[in-house]
């Protein structure tokens, strides 16, 4: 497998974590397969190495990623502010996995940009923001589990991965390619997925307990949304959907339980792009904003520009603030800002 740091770079990450005590892992908002994936392996493999870790979300996670190793050991940001503060006041390292800026961990980005602590970027999404020490980001990579798992066999650790942390690496790899169905043609991908599997995982099992673990009620909200909330903009081959808090009440759905809903208008004959805009759990007048594409249409540049988002170019999110009626109307204009492309 070719190399992905240059000599400097590797020596530069080897040395600055070897020379912490204390270490602070963090990810993204809304936190998903990959940015748990990452956090959990990577607190795994820096525990056996004698480092004391804490690992850090900024907000509540789906709850079909409970399973996952080590998620016992991650703690939530919001309302355990002072207990967090606390415990990573002496910290000597943050390292920022699946996101390379602070305001993507929201008030948690506050906390940190206040610690007297060195900083490493390791993440696949472009244009990291400035102020780390170290920055390993690769937007042509599929997950940030991907950089992760080349960085650790670049430092020589890859081959001593347990089983958890293999099965850490994988669901994030697995869950940022919408089950290997977009952006992992690479032929590397595969070749980390092999050795992971040596290392026991059950793949299969794997994908069970992401994608087959649904309840009734998300089946029926599936079909809801699908035959009542959906507008399709047939001009541009693009579908909308939108889902309420009172919907969410109404229905009985569990946080993480809409994730790959976004997918399903995919399916459609010539659709070339699926939004899904859901208000905030937690924030009024906060609409999340998930986006997907298949071919060559850059969602992620339609988040960046209207959403205050970004991510992949067939798959991306972001955030409006304001009603569901004003998010509908601004992922209107976007969809005509963008209409060439999507014709």
């Amino acid at each position: 497998m070719k190399k992905l740091l240059e000599e400097e770079i590797l020596e530069q990450l080897r040395s600055t974590m070897a020379d912490a005590h204390k270490i602070v892992l963090t990810c993204h908002t809304n936190p998903d397969g990959d940015a748990l994936g990452s956090m959990t392996a990577l607190a795994s493999v820096l525990r056996r190495q004698g480092h004391e870790v804490v690992a850090v979300a900024p907000d509540r996670w789906p709850d079909n990623l409970l399973w996952l190793p080590g998620m016992d050991g991650v703690q939530m940001y919001v309302k355990n502010e002072d207990s967090v503060k606390s415990q990573i006041a002496d910290a000597d390292l943050v390292v920022m996995l699946d996101h390379g800026r602070l305001d993507r961990m929201s008030t948690l980005g506050e906390a940190i940009a206040d610690l007297d602590a060195r900083r490493i970027v390791i993440d696949h999404h472009p244009e990291p923001e400035e102020g780390a020490d170290v920055v390993v980001c690769c937007p042509a990579l599929c997950a940030a589990c991907e950089v992760l798992y080349r960085v650790l066999d670049q430092l020589g650790w890859a081959d001593d991965l347990t089983h958890d942390e293999a099965v850490s690496i994988y669901t994030g790899m697995m869950t940022d390619t919408g089950g290997f169905t977009y952006a992992s043609s690479r032929p590397e991908v595969y070749a980390i997925i092999s050795r992971l599997l040596e290392k026991g995982v059950d793949k299969d099992k794997i994908y069970r307990n992401i994608y087959y673990t649904a309840s009734a009620d998300r089946f029926r909200l599936l079909g809801y949304l699908l035959y009542v909330k959906m507008e399709i903009m047939h001009e541009f081959h693009t579908a909308i959907m939108t889902f309420t808090n009172e919907e969410r009440r109404m229905f009985k759905i569990k946080n993480g339980e809409t994730d790959g809903m976004v997918n399903q208008p995919l399916m459609i004959d010539k659709m070339r792009l699926s939004i899904f805009l859901r208000e905030d759990t937690e924030q009024k007048d906060i609409i999340r904003v998930s986006l997907r594409s298949v071919d060559d249409f850059p969602c992620n540049e339609m988040s960046a520009e209207f959403f205050n988002g970004g991510g992949h170019k067939n798959a991306s999110g972001g955030k409006i603030h304001g009603t569901m009626d004003d998010a509908i109307a601004l992922v209107r204009k976007a969809v005509r800002k963008y209409a060439d492309k999507l014709r």
